[in-house]
């Protein structure tokens, strides 16, 4: 059976909303779900439903595209839809799945659609459902990150800020460790103590350490220390 997608569109011309819809229409599997005229009535309908794919326009009135997927923890796959190509550049260093320039041509979104397919069937894997919670959107300085959560292999609580370590790189997002444990799926990220946050993914070893407590190795061979309290949850959770 093909597997159904669920789409969200952003954008405050409703003309090229309803371009989107139509642009959709001959692939049966994608399903809109919602539409918002900005980003506010976006971030709201992203935050309530559990979309796979957001068509989002980059330049609206008071917020920009930009801005909105700065305001939100998890994001869905991103295709930007805009008028003004300039964008295009920092679409794609923001590594969203592809950049379409309105009026949208008929044979760019058949490849844009193409892309969407494999990336969505790569992350479905194994017949298990699919899940939206794959992915990060972080603004650090003055760049723009879309970070895929099985990369992130460390966070770090800096008061209202937070380290985030993925691959080679650390990004420093003003959000704080309490919110991110909120908003991460709990049966990857497992907080070991009062600063720090890890995806249990990476651990590769798990020692004894003083007072009862354990210490951590991970695949990245830096090792941490787990609090009293967080080794007697991890014990449990892994089974020792």
């Amino acid at each position: 059976m093909t597997k159904k997608y669920e789409v969200i569109i952003v954008d405050d011309e409703r003309l090229a909303r309803e371009e989107v819809k139509r642009a959709l229409e001959p692939y049966s599997e994608f399903t809109v779900i919602g539409e918002a005229i900005n980003a506010e009535e976006g971030k709201l309908l992203i935050n309530s439903t559990k979309a796979d794919v957001l068509f989002l326009d980059i330049h609206m009135p008071e917020k920009s595209g930009l801005r909105l997927l700065e305001e939100l923890t998890i994001v869905p796959e991103v295709v930007f839809t805009t008028a003004y190509d300039q964008h295009a550049v920092k679409a794609f260093e923001l590594n969203a799945l592809d950049y379409l320039v309105k009026p949208l041509r008929k044979e760019r979104f058949q490849k844009t659609i193409e892309k969407v397919r494999k990336t969505l069937l790569a992350k479905k894997g194994n017949n298990e459902d699919l899940s939206p919670q794959q992915k990060v959107f972080v603004k650090d300085r003055h760049r723009y990150h879309i970070i895929a959560i099985t990369d992130i292999w460390l966070i770090e609580s800096l008061e209202n800020y937070a380290r985030i370590h993925y691959g080679n790189n650390t990004v420093l997002i003003h959000r704080s460790l309490n919110l991110l444990e909120e908003k991460l799926p709990s049966q990857q990220f497992f907080r070991i103590n009062r600063g720090q946050m890890v995806n249990i993914d990476y651990i590769k070893e798990v020692h004894p350490y003083f007072k009862n407590k354990l210490q951590l190795t991970l695949t990245t061979n830096t090792s941490y220390e787990v609090s009293i309290r967080q080794s007697v949850k991890l014990k449990k959770l892994i089974g020792l």
